[in-house]
């Protein structure tokens, strides 16, 4: 059988793009491990901020934002960006980068919001808007909504090469299958750049990052009522979670070849040790570690579009690729259905074409 389109990736972006255009084309949706989401959007941090990845993002995310809450994939968590004397040009940087958009950020004293801060973070910045947000539910329901579609999803699929002849795809997968299809979408996250390789399409720069979330049992024990905690500067982030938990991460970014990545012990000490000068809650023990992969272009904007004859980006999602998956996704169905665009997004922005 010859497909219409061939999605390289069953993650949150491969998922999402199958969904949105899976009742009007034949799609076949080729996942390279045993179950789709596992190295990125099943170690999601899992939140939603409008905030996050800056205003190039922002539209995106702003414009996912109704879709998620009808879906009832949002929570309210809220979030509470803050610093010390010395961040106060971050702080304004922030307000002032965002304050031609609708994102609500407001000015607050920190203190009263958090309890146990200590007294040398003076600065804040409140986003009453930011959520937590279910990425097992979004998920699961687009491969759902894919399936119900009619798309094929084949797992443990990876892709070993793919060549075009006569305006169709010849799809080889490492265990010895082979389809066929007349586009291929590179949804691939970390792997984006090596699946273009394979295609004969020019890699453009995706690189992936190793991030680091740890899960912490705290005395006193993490209130229910804690919003998202933010460094302004960008050295961590911590929320609660289900019985009085904590979720912690350094923020921080390692280049790191694409691959089944595990948390490191340096990283899991610099992350509790950022957050006991931050409050003054004792860490009681690490219940659980873990990284992810989070990939960016290089000047860290999504890549959606058509770069060469029948292959289409989709790839370079960094780590706001769940909380922008409607719209993205949206994107991607116009892109490739000839679907009108979606209002408020600047489609150009994102083109592949930007690479030359």
């Amino acid at each position: 059988m010859r497909y219409d389109i061939a999605i390289v990736g069953a993650g949150i972006a491969g998922a999402s793009v199958a969904a949105a255009i899976g009742y009007r084309a034949r799609v076949l949706l080729l996942e390279g491990e045993e179950r789709p989401g596992y190295h990125a959007t099943g170690r999601s941090a899992a939140f939603w901020s409008e905030t996050y990845g800056g205003p190039a993002i922002q539209p995106l995310t702003t414009a996912s934002g109704a879709a998620l809450q009808a879906g009832g994939y949002l929570d309210p968590l809220g979030a509470v960006h803050i610093g010390r004397a010395e961040d106060a040009g971050a702080v304004a940087a922030l307000l002032d980068e965002f304050a031609a958009t609708p994102v609500p950020l407001a000015a607050v004293d920190p203190q009263p919001l958090i309890p146990g801060l200590r007294s040398e973070w003076t600065l804040g910045v409140s986003e009453p808007t930011c959520a937590y947000i279910d990425v097992a539910k979004l998920h699961g329901d687009y491969l759902a909504t894919a399936r119900r579609a009619g798309v094929v999803v084949e797992s443990r699929a990876r892709l070993s090469r793919a060549v075009r002849a006569d305006g169709c795809w010849r799809i080889d997968t490492e265990d010895g299958r082979v389809f066929s299809a007349t586009v291929l979408v590179d949804a691939a996250g970390a792997w984006a750049d090596e699946v273009a390789v394979r295609s004969g399409v020019s890699p453009i720069g995706v690189t992936p990052y190793r991030r680091t979330m740890v899960q912490v049992q705290t005395d006193p024990a993490a209130p229910a009522d804690l919003p998202f905690v933010i460094d302004v500067s960008g050295r961590f982030y911590f929320k609660p979670e289900a019985g009085g938990r904590l979720w912690l991460s350094p923020h921080d970014e390692h280049p790191v070849e694409p691959h089944d990545v595990a948390a490191e012990e340096w990283d899991v000490a610099v992350a509790i040790d950022r957050f006991q000068q931050a409050v003054d809650w004792r860490v009681l023990r690490v219940e659980r570690r873990w990284a992810g992969l989070r990939s960016f272009a290089p000047d860290r904007l999504p890549v959606y579009g058509m770069a060469a004859a029948g292959f289409f980006w989709f790839a370079g999602q960094g780590g706001f690729g769940i909380q922008t998956a409607p719209a993205a996704a949206a994107v991607a169905a116009a892109l490739l259905l000839g679907d009108a665009p979606l209002a408020g997004i600047d489609v150009e922005r994102y083109a592949p074409g930007r690479f030359g």
